[in-house]
């Protein structure tokens, strides 16, 4: 047996509230304590000094896209175009050192931000004004949201028949099964070495912002088999549970679907509705700025009930990508359906999953509570489009707005909370989502900072059906799975008056937490261990796993 002996930190662990220290044997934490008690219990142990750093679980992010994310990281990304033609500068600068015929992929243009006193400027790029600054390229750029895409000519011609798709248009971003095909073409151009280099590279970033595990939401329509195949064989020491997203009628089916596909459950990315920014969640009312339009539903109530029927049978996860109220509106009603045929344990067992669940009224996270359903949330969202006059308001007016993320309403109910970046919409940055949870824009909303790091770390875990009561956490008996932080200040208190929902004074043993206050220098990762496997290493200690 091997033991490493951390010492002279501060670690994050409820069976120790001031612990200093945390011994580690064969990828098992095995003691939390003081310094000098842990020298006196594991005198042999190779020490790793922390130097005052902070020891915290390692963070699961429940939602991401690795492909997607891989590619954005190294390819054209436009988060920062501040207009139709900064954007199309943009394209332009890459296409110019873009070989011939090469796929240029590219995301996160989003027009609801853009600037500028010509009206123009503040609308989408078309497909002829890519044209003309790309040439014969296949382009692929997807809206911030990933649920509609501009596309050049070169790249709609690779499918046939697009004209007759639902959500097509001949010079206007592409919606709906339009912009499944065309995604799926693009993918289709993307190397099997290139596909895998994304998605390393999305995996080391991940570890080095202290993620141990991720959640692969794909799917038909988002990836395709063949990457979400590969990505069973991928060699990586950060940890992937992978969820596909495609409907099943039956027991039997879900069965085959498991064994084609590899996949750990059939949840993830399994559209009932698509995004706001889109004008593509399924909303019961019109969108502010789209009169007469409510969105896209893609699943009918049927479906919704079969899927969940069936893999609740198998003992398996089921899920649905939701956001919009219409769309929440009929999975609550099939929960509710199913919670009267098979009984909320059998329900419950299974940790069913929804992905983003953005307007969830109390009456709905009554009953997702009741059957166990994991929301599966993105904190960054509110940061990015939450504000005065940003997205959400544009789309939704403002008394809508209100009751979008609540965070604290799922978690006053009993909803488990995981949170996640869905990478690459937003980035892979735990830290600042457990920021963005703790100052939501409608501070009501918003939940402690204890709460938002348990959203990310054992919430993730609980996601991924794994409630044993030790993994994501630091106590005796856990998995060795931590990331270790350099720090200014740690804080007792959640950071926001409105959302201190526990203790301040010190003999109350809470644990104390980095300030995430607006302003405070966010944590840097310095290391990241997923059972005593070192994933990530900064250079910045000495000793630790061999």
């Amino acid at each position: 047996m091997t033991t490493e002996l951390l010492l002279g930190g501060v670690v994050y662990s409820p069976a120790a509230p001031d612990a200093t220290a945390m011994a580690v044997t064969d990828g098992t934490v095995v003691w939390v304590g003081s310094d000098d008690v842990g020298k006196a219990l594991h005198p042999d142990a190779r020490v790793t000094d922390l130097q005052g750093r902070f020891v915290g679980p390692g963070f699961v992010d429940s939602h991401v896209h690795l492909t997607s994310t891989g590619l954005a990281l190294a390819g054209l990304t436009l988060n920062e175009a501040t207009d139709r033609t900064d954007c199309l500068r943009r394209v332009a600068a890459f296409a110019s050192v873009t070989d011939e015929g090469e796929l240029i992929w590219g995301l996160g243009w989003d027009d609801s931000g853009w600037q500028g006193a010509d009206p123009d400027d503040r609308r989408f790029p078309t497909t002829a004004e890519i044209d003309a600054v790309v040439g014969n390229l296949p382009v692929y750029l997807a809206r911030i949201d990933e649920h509609s895409a501009v596309a050049s000519t070169a790249l709609r011609r690779l499918v046939p028949d697009l004209e007759a798709a639902v959500g097509y248009h001949p010079d206007e971003p592409l919606v709906a099964e339009a912009h499944h095909l065309v995604r799926g073409a693009a993918r289709q151009l993307v190397t099997a070495a290139q596909r895998t280099r994304a998605q390393r590279r999305a995996l080391d970033t991940a570890a080095a912002h202290g993620v141990v595990a991720v959640h692969e939401n794909g799917g038909p329509d988002i990836s395709g088999l063949d990457d979400f195949l590969a990505l069973a064989d991928l060699d990586h020491p950060v940890e992937v549970r992978r969820y596909w997203g495609q409907a099943v009628q039956s027991a039997e089916h879900a069965r085959e679907l498991l064994a084609i596909s590899h996949a750990d459950a059939l949840a993830g990315d399994l559209f009932i509705d698509g995004a706001i920014g889109s004008h593509t969640a399924w909303l019961t009312e019109p969108y502010a700025d789209h009169p007469g339009h409510t969105g896209i539903s893609y699943l009918d109530y049927e479906t919704i009930r079969d899927h969940i029927r069936a893999c609740t049978v198998i003992g398996i996860q089921a899920g649905f990508h939701v956001i919009g109220d219409a769309a929440t509106a009929s999975v609550v009603a099939a929960f509710q359906e199913l919670a009267a045929e098979l009984g909320t344990p059998a329900l419950a067992r299974c940790a069913h999953r929804l992905e983003h669940a953005e307007m969830v009224s109390t009456e709905q996270a009554v009953v997702l509570a009741r059957c166990g359903v994991v929301a599966s949330m993105q904190p960054l969202f509110d940061a990015e489009w939450g504000g005065p006059g940003e997205l959400y308001e544009q789309r939704l007016g403002v008394p809508r707005t209100a009751g979008l993320n609540n965070f604290a309403g799922h978690a006053r109910e009993g909803v488990i909370l995981a949170f996640s970046s869905d990478a690459p919409v937003t980035p892979i940055d735990p830290w600042s989502s457990i920021r963005a949870a703790v100052h939501h824009h409608q501070p009501r909303n918003a939940i402690s900072a204890r709460g938002a790091f348990a959203a990310s770390t054992r919430g993730g875990w609980r996601a991924a059906g794994v409630n044993d009561g030790l993994t994501g956490t630091l106590v005796p008996g856990a998995p060795a799975s931590y990331a270790v932080w350099d720090i200014d200040d740690l804080v007792v208190a959640g950071s926001h008056a409105g959302v201190q929902r526990w203790s301040t004074d010190p003999r109350s043993r809470v644990p104390a937490l980095p300030d995430i206050a607006p302003g405070a220098r966010l944590p840097r990762c310095v290391r990241t261990v997923h059972r005593d496997t070192v994933v990530f290493d900064g250079g910045a200690l000495d000793g630790g796993p061999a």
